[in-house]
């Protein structure tokens, strides 16, 4: 016998495609290396239950994911995540977090990679960001974008960080105080949405038919 459901979709959050904030979690640990964290089974979301929780009392969408005594970022509760900045020496970047074992292998995530690097206008790299790091350069005024990456959100673009008890204020558009994304974010939610309804054409994802 062979069922089939169907079901509306939308968008993920609802926010839709907002800006949404979230809660750097410090105390719980979502995976370790040599575990499962790079895989969908159940076992790596059962343990997000409580911190996902707490978060949403406190107003938050979602939970930043760390890890280590320096707070590596990792992703967030539904989302691989990218920050674009001036980097520590001074060159424009798309950064997020490398394959390890503890985080998804988002597919979203790779796509974003790609178009990218095809675009080929600033640099585009995996790497470790500490907290502390993120944390500087938003004082210092090097972030520019950043933004959450998944199959049901596409992208999110994000607000506003509590770490600790300090909130960090992530910039949107800078020549648009009511805008609630980025140009970098709106730009990709714009292609990769184009390439998955057939309006855009990228290497051999799809083929559009006129």
């Amino acid at each position: 016998m062979f069922f089939c459901i169907a079901c509306p979709v939308g968008p993920y959050y609802k926010t839709g495609f907002n800006a949404v904030s979230l809660k750097a979690e410090t105390e719980l640990v979502r995976a370790w290396p040599g575990g499962v964290g790079a895989y969908k089974v159940g076992s790596n979301y059962g343990p997000t239950v409580l911190a996902q929780k707490r978060a949403l009392d406190e107003g938050f969408q979602q939970v930043l994911w760390l890890f280590g005594p320096d707070h590596q970022i990792t992703e967030v509760g539904t989302m691989n995540v990218f920050i674009y900045w001036m980097n520590g020496h001074g060159r424009t970047q798309l950064i997020t977090p490398p394959l390890d074992g503890t985080i998804l292998p988002g597919v979203t995530r790779d796509s974003i990679l790609q178009i990218a690097r095809r675009w080929n206008e600033f640099e585009v790299t995996e790497g470790v960001v500490t907290m502390g790091e993120l944390e500087r350069a938003v004082a210092e005024g090097r972030v520019l974008e950043m933004f959450g990456s998944g199959t049901a959100s596409v992208i999110a673009p994000i607000k506003m960080i509590r770490y600790g008890d300090a909130d960090l204020h992530i910039p949107l558009d800078m020549k648009d105080k009511k805008a609630q994304a980025g140009p970098l974010a709106t730009r990709l939610w714009k292609t990769l949405t184009d390439i998955q309804y057939g309006k855009e054409q990228f290497d051999d994802w799809s083929i559009v038919i006129n």
